[in-house]
């Protein structure tokens, strides 16, 4: 691409990005490819790299890159009675439900000092960061992605008409049939009530901040969660209180492998002039100073592993330009990123 003669290239990148972005996705040589200022093609996403195990006193944790995006992930269980629940109702089945109504997952997204310009010291929360927060928590549930029977920490009631029937069969010299002996074997276990829960807080920090964040901040929760082993817990009667034991922890199982996939449209606002109308680019795995360019965006969350494509949620922010045939071909391009994250993770 020319630049102005005595101008470098970063100073003309700096100084003009939109106009630079531009150049480089409409070169004036037929034969050149659309690239982007940083290099990649506008459908390639940034390379990614994840090491599960990094915090030592955490029930699972995942540090992952991509690109110069850093996010470290830990989740942490502690138990919580349902003495505590005010809005506890006793149940025989698990529900999904449970997880939300009794917020046994508790996601929070920090965007560390010095990760990025704008994040400065000694300020609130951002609101980039609740709403990141909010994200994730409403995918959670919504993606059904952890089973809320793995949660629950049981309890067995001996009974009292288990004691007198005992009682009555020592005097009693009549024999039982098979079916009535079952029935004592299964009653002698006293009844399973739900005692305390798991509440899994789960800590995203940004450490290198460079756009895109919620894609980063989502794979590095999947990763620590596939990394996390809960301990074995159960109710003590003689301290009446649970008993945890580090001894051959459960590790979490996760229902399917929902990837997000975002992109933004970056438009050619100097085309309109010639032509009349203005060009677009679908700009995927956008970084920072790309996401600053683009008034649109469009994010979709699929899941294959079932083996065909489940459009999980689909989410598209200003502008008009993705239509719904692009759209369509947008879900292809989410799909090889899922291959690319799952054979990663995996």
């Amino acid at each position: 691409m020319a630049t102005p003669k005595g101008l470098p290239r970063e100073t003309f990148a700096k100084l003009t990005p939109h106009a630079y972005l531009l150049a480089n996705l409409k070169p004036e040589s037929p034969s050149t490819k659309p690239t982007r200022s940083n290099g990649r093609a506008p459908e390639e996403t940034r390379p990614a790299n994840a090491n599960t195990s990094s915090l030592s006193h955490a029930h699972g944790s995942a540090l992952v890159r991509i690109g110069d995006n850093t996010v470290i992930c830990g989740v942490r269980g502690e138990i919580l009675p349902v003495a505590n629940i005010p809005n506890y109702r006793p149940s025989k089945e698990a529900s999904a439900d449970e997880l939300m109504d009794y917020d046994l997952l508790v996601p929070n997204i920090e965007l560390s000092t010095g990760s990025a310009p704008e994040f400065l010291p000694g300020g609130p929360p951002t609101t980039l960061a609740q709403t990141l927060s909010a994200r994730v928590f409403n995918l959670l549930h919504s993606s059904k992605l952890l089973n809320p029977d793995e949660f629950r920490i049981w309890q067995t009631l001996p009974t009292e008409e288990d004691a007198d029937a005992t009682a009555a069969g020592a005097d009693d010299d009549t024999k039982m049939t098979a079916a009535e002996d079952d029935e004592e074997e299964e009653n002698a276990e006293g009844k399973k009530v739900v005692i305390a829960y798991w509440v899994l807080y789960i800590d995203i920090f940004f450490i290198s901040f460079d756009g895109n964040p919620f894609d980063v901040a989502w794979i590095a929760m999947l990763a620590a969660l596939g990394n996390t082993k809960i301990p074995r817990a159960w109710w003590d009667a003689d301290r009446e209180m649970v008993i945890c034991t580090r001894v051959d922890p459960k590790p979490l199982s996760l229902s399917g492998f929902p990837i997000p996939c975002t992109a933004v449209v970056f438009t050619g606002k100097d085309t309109e002039k010639s032509t009349g109308e203005s060009e677009f680019w679908v700009l995927v795995d956008p970084d920072r100073l790309e996401e600053t360019l683009c008034d649109e965006s469009i994010s979709v969350v699929i899941d294959k592993t079932s083996g065909k494509t489940n459009l999980l949620s689909m989410s598209r922010h200003g502008g008009t330009a993705m239509q719904p045939d692009l759209i369509m071909n947008y879900v292809k391009v989410a799909e090889k990123r899922w291959d690319e994250l799952r054979s990663l993770l995996t």
